[in-house]
């Protein structure tokens, strides 16, 4: 089997992976080599897939997404809705590991 070549770092993975969620469960799914970012709405699993190896340099093994709904919350008695939150859950093959308290 050939080598597989290191993925380059293009400037659309940066927008794709926006944040890494930092939670009790979170936290959790670590322990079974999973890590939980927030993406951009409009990113896709391949896109997610694809930010992630280029940006940490690790093997993907999966990706499940969900999107959070935004709450309807008031302020000064007017009602407004925060926005929707797309975020992935990346499993990672075994071996690898993303250390989120650090940048990249």
């Amino acid at each position: 089997m050939a080598k597989k070549e290191a993925a380059t770092v293009d400037n659309r993975h940066f927008d794709v992976v926006v944040a890494p969620v930092i939670t009790e469960k979170s936290t959790l799914l670590s322990e079974n080599n999973a890590v939980v970012f927030k993406v951009a709405n409009n990113a896709s699993k391949p896109e997610i897939k694809a930010a992630v190896e280029a940006l940490f340099g690790v093997t993907v093994k999966a990706v499940n997404t969900l999107v959070q709904k935004g709450k309807v919350k008031r302020w000064k008695g007017k009602p407004y809705k925060r926005n929707d939150v797309k975020k992935a859950i990346v499993t990672l093959a075994e071996g690898q590991s993303i250390d989120v308290t650090t940048g990249i």
